[in-house]
């Protein structure tokens, strides 16, 4: 349970922290669009069951997979898609840390 609401704490503060360095202008409106792409959870409604608290969602969902992740990647290198690429690296890397926790890998 604790490990749940870690995870969910880093899916809006690690875009808040992104948001805070680097786009320090706009640190709100860069924060909300990345936050927001936290929706590509939906993809989530296709397994069964949902939720999973031991599955590791990269490369078992289709929109974590290695595909979607390449495409999100080149999202992030076009300054009009920018924060919606860098708000979906940002989701996959916080579930890639579960996947590495669940594995035995032990994180800093």
């Amino acid at each position: 349970m604790l490990a749940t609401g870690i995870h969910l704490a880093l899916h809006v503060l690690v875009p808040l922290a992104v948001a805070l360095v680097c786009f320090r202008g706009q640190w709100a409106k860069a924060w909300a669009i990345m936050v927001l792409t936290m929706l590509v959870d939906v993809d989530h409604l296709l397994a069964d069951p949902i939720f999973a608290a031991d599955r590791c969602s990269i490369g078992f969902h289709p929109l974590h997979s290695y595909t979607a992740i390449t495409g999100y990647l080149l999202l992030s290198l076009w300054s009009v898609t920018r924060l919606v690429g860098l708000g979906l690296l940002i989701h996959m890397l916080v579930d890639a840390s579960d996947c590495w926790r669940m594995a035995g890998f032990p994180l800093p």
